[in-house]
Protein backbone atom coordinates (compact mmCIF):
# COMPACT_ATOMS: atom_id res chain seq x y z
CA UNK A 1 0.00 0.00 0.00
CA UNK A 2 1.20 3.45 -1.19
CA UNK A 3 2.16 6.17 1.25
CA UNK A 4 -0.11 8.61 -1.01
CA UNK A 5 -3.55 5.82 -0.81
CA UNK A 6 -3.20 5.32 2.93
CA UNK A 7 -1.38 7.98 4.17
CA UNK A 8 2.29 7.46 6.32
CA UNK A 9 0.94 6.92 9.42
CA UNK A 10 -0.63 3.48 8.50
CA UNK A 11 2.89 2.82 7.03
CA UNK A 12 4.70 3.88 10.28
CA UNK A 13 2.25 1.92 12.33
CA UNK A 14 3.22 -1.57 10.59
CA UNK A 15 6.39 -1.29 10.51
CA UNK A 16 6.82 -0.07 14.50
CA UNK A 17 3.77 -0.34 16.06
CA UNK A 18 3.79 3.29 16.99
CA UNK A 19 0.20 4.84 16.80
CA UNK A 20 1.11 8.75 16.80
CA UNK A 21 -1.79 9.45 17.14
CA UNK A 22 -2.68 8.38 20.29
CA UNK A 23 -0.04 11.68 20.86
CA UNK A 24 -2.07 14.78 22.25
CA UNK A 25 0.55 17.10 22.66
CA UNK A 26 1.84 17.29 26.36
CA UNK A 27 5.00 18.17 25.43
CA UNK A 28 6.91 16.06 28.13
CA UNK A 29 9.01 14.26 25.64
CA UNK A 30 10.02 17.85 24.40
CA UNK A 31 10.79 18.95 28.05
CA UNK A 32 13.07 16.12 29.37
CA UNK A 33 14.64 15.74 25.79
CA UNK A 34 18.53 16.61 26.55
CA UNK A 35 19.33 17.73 23.16
CA UNK A 36 16.23 19.34 22.51
CA UNK A 37 17.02 22.90 21.92
CA UNK A 38 19.33 21.80 19.18
CA UNK A 39 16.75 20.01 17.25
CA UNK A 40 15.18 21.43 14.15
CA UNK A 41 12.43 19.83 15.42
CA UNK A 42 11.70 18.64 18.93
CA UNK A 43 9.82 15.98 19.37
CA UNK A 44 6.50 16.39 20.34
CA UNK A 45 6.58 18.67 16.95
CA UNK A 46 8.04 15.94 15.14
CA UNK A 47 4.72 13.91 16.40
CA UNK A 48 2.20 16.92 14.97
CA UNK A 49 3.55 17.04 11.92
CA UNK A 50 3.65 13.13 11.81
CA UNK A 51 -0.27 13.21 12.53
CA UNK A 52 -1.24 15.76 9.96
CA UNK A 53 -0.79 13.01 7.42
CA UNK A 54 1.00 15.76 4.56
CA UNK A 55 3.12 13.74 2.61
CA UNK A 56 5.17 17.33 2.99
CA UNK A 57 5.76 17.55 6.86
CA UNK A 58 6.55 13.54 6.33
CA UNK A 59 9.69 14.63 3.77
CA UNK A 60 10.39 17.49 6.10
CA UNK A 61 10.66 15.30 9.12
CA UNK A 62 12.52 13.15 6.93
CA UNK A 63 15.39 15.51 5.47
CA UNK A 64 15.74 17.26 9.14
CA UNK A 65 18.43 16.90 11.90
CA UNK A 66 16.01 15.62 14.90
CA UNK A 67 15.96 12.32 13.24
CA UNK A 68 19.52 12.11 13.25
CA UNK A 69 19.97 13.33 16.59
CA UNK A 70 18.22 11.41 18.43
CA UNK A 71 20.23 9.02 20.50
CA UNK A 72 17.23 6.95 21.73
CA UNK A 73 18.21 7.69 25.57
CA UNK A 74 14.11 6.43 25.94
CA UNK A 75 13.83 9.78 28.25
CA UNK A 76 10.78 10.90 26.03
CA UNK A 77 9.10 7.18 26.37
CA UNK A 78 9.82 7.40 30.40
CA UNK A 79 8.24 10.86 30.32
CA UNK A 80 5.27 10.26 28.23
CA UNK A 81 1.51 9.39 29.45
CA UNK A 82 0.79 7.52 26.19
CA UNK A 83 4.11 5.26 26.43
CA UNK A 84 4.38 6.28 22.94
CA UNK A 85 7.87 5.12 21.25
CA UNK A 86 9.60 7.89 20.25
CA UNK A 87 13.25 6.38 19.83
CA UNK A 88 11.81 3.49 17.64
CA UNK A 89 9.50 6.12 15.83
CA UNK A 90 12.84 8.29 15.53
CA UNK A 91 14.50 4.81 14.01
CA UNK A 92 12.29 4.24 11.67
CA UNK A 93 12.34 7.79 10.45
CA UNK A 94 16.26 7.73 10.05
CA UNK A 95 16.21 4.08 7.83
CA UNK A 96 13.31 5.33 5.90
CA UNK A 97 15.27 8.61 5.45
CA UNK A 98 18.27 6.58 4.19
CA UNK A 99 15.96 4.41 1.89
CA UNK A 100 14.63 7.66 0.43
CA UNK A 101 18.40 8.81 -0.11
CA UNK A 102 16.57 12.19 1.23
CA UNK A 103 18.66 12.90 4.61
CA UNK A 104 20.02 16.29 6.09
CA UNK A 105 23.59 16.78 4.56
CA UNK A 106 24.83 18.59 8.36
CA UNK A 107 24.25 15.05 9.19
CA UNK A 108 26.78 13.73 7.13
CA UNK A 109 29.31 12.71 10.23
CA UNK A 110 26.08 11.44 12.55
CA UNK A 111 24.78 9.15 9.60
CA UNK A 112 28.50 7.40 8.76
CA UNK A 113 29.08 7.27 12.64
CA UNK A 114 25.21 4.99 12.36
CA UNK A 115 26.52 2.89 9.26
CA UNK A 116 29.87 2.41 10.94
CA UNK A 117 27.93 0.91 14.47
CA UNK A 118 25.95 -0.80 12.58
CA UNK A 119 28.44 -2.70 10.87
CA UNK A 120 30.52 -3.54 13.50
CA UNK A 121 27.36 -5.02 15.42
CA UNK A 122 26.96 -6.82 11.85
CA UNK A 123 30.82 -8.08 11.67
CA UNK A 124 31.22 -9.44 15.13
CA UNK A 125 27.91 -9.41 17.14
CA UNK A 126 29.27 -6.75 19.14
CA UNK A 127 30.33 -3.00 18.95
CA UNK A 128 34.38 -3.60 17.97
CA UNK A 129 35.82 -0.50 18.67
CA UNK A 130 38.36 -0.28 16.66
CA UNK A 131 36.27 -1.77 13.61
CA UNK A 132 33.95 1.62 14.94
CA UNK A 133 36.49 4.27 14.26
CA UNK A 134 38.23 2.53 11.13
CA UNK A 135 34.55 2.43 9.50
CA UNK A 136 33.92 6.10 10.77
CA UNK A 137 37.04 7.88 10.15
CA UNK A 138 37.17 6.33 6.34
CA UNK A 139 33.35 7.57 5.93
CA UNK A 140 34.61 11.07 6.74
CA UNK A 141 37.96 10.89 5.21
CA UNK A 142 38.92 12.41 9.55
CA UNK A 143 42.11 9.72 9.13
CA UNK A 144 44.14 11.63 11.62
CA UNK A 145 41.94 13.46 14.05
CA UNK A 146 42.34 11.73 17.15
CA UNK A 147 45.54 9.72 16.06
CA UNK A 148 47.22 10.81 19.15
CA UNK A 149 44.40 9.67 21.61
CA UNK A 150 45.10 5.34 20.26
CA UNK A 151 48.28 4.61 21.91
CA UNK A 152 47.26 5.61 25.46
CA UNK A 153 44.22 3.52 24.98
CA UNK A 154 45.59 0.73 23.90
CA UNK A 155 47.86 0.77 26.70
CA UNK A 156 45.44 0.72 28.65
CA UNK A 157 43.45 -2.19 27.26
CA UNK A 158 40.33 0.17 25.61
CA UNK A 159 40.79 -0.83 22.71
CA UNK A 160 41.50 -4.82 21.93
CA UNK A 161 43.35 -5.44 18.43
CA UNK A 162 40.84 -8.68 18.37
CA UNK A 163 37.21 -8.37 18.17
CA UNK A 164 34.95 -10.99 20.15
CA UNK A 165 32.74 -12.18 17.99
CA UNK A 166 29.37 -13.74 18.93
CA UNK A 167 29.16 -17.49 19.48
CA UNK A 168 25.86 -17.92 17.09
CA UNK A 169 26.77 -16.03 13.74
CA UNK A 170 24.16 -17.57 12.22
CA UNK A 171 21.78 -16.08 14.06
CA UNK A 172 22.92 -12.94 13.83
CA UNK A 173 23.66 -12.99 10.08
CA UNK A 174 19.55 -14.29 10.36
CA UNK A 175 18.35 -11.01 12.34
CA UNK A 176 20.18 -8.59 9.71
CA UNK A 177 18.37 -10.69 6.80
CA UNK A 178 14.91 -10.22 8.44
CA UNK A 179 15.58 -6.38 9.10
CA UNK A 180 17.00 -5.89 5.47
CA UNK A 181 14.06 -7.60 4.13
CA UNK A 182 11.30 -5.97 6.36
CA UNK A 183 13.25 -2.54 5.01
CA UNK A 184 12.99 -3.53 1.26
CA UNK A 185 8.62 -3.56 1.88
Amino acid sequence: MSIEKAGYIFEIKLDTGVNVNRCYQCGKCSAGCAINENMDYPPSVVMRMLQTNNVENYNRILRSESIWMCVSCQNCLTRCPMQIDIPRLMDSLREKALKKNIVNKKSGKIISFHRAFLDSIKYTGRLYEIGLIVGYKLRTFNLLQDLTVAPGMFLKGKLPLIPEIIKDKKRLVSVFSKAKQNSRK
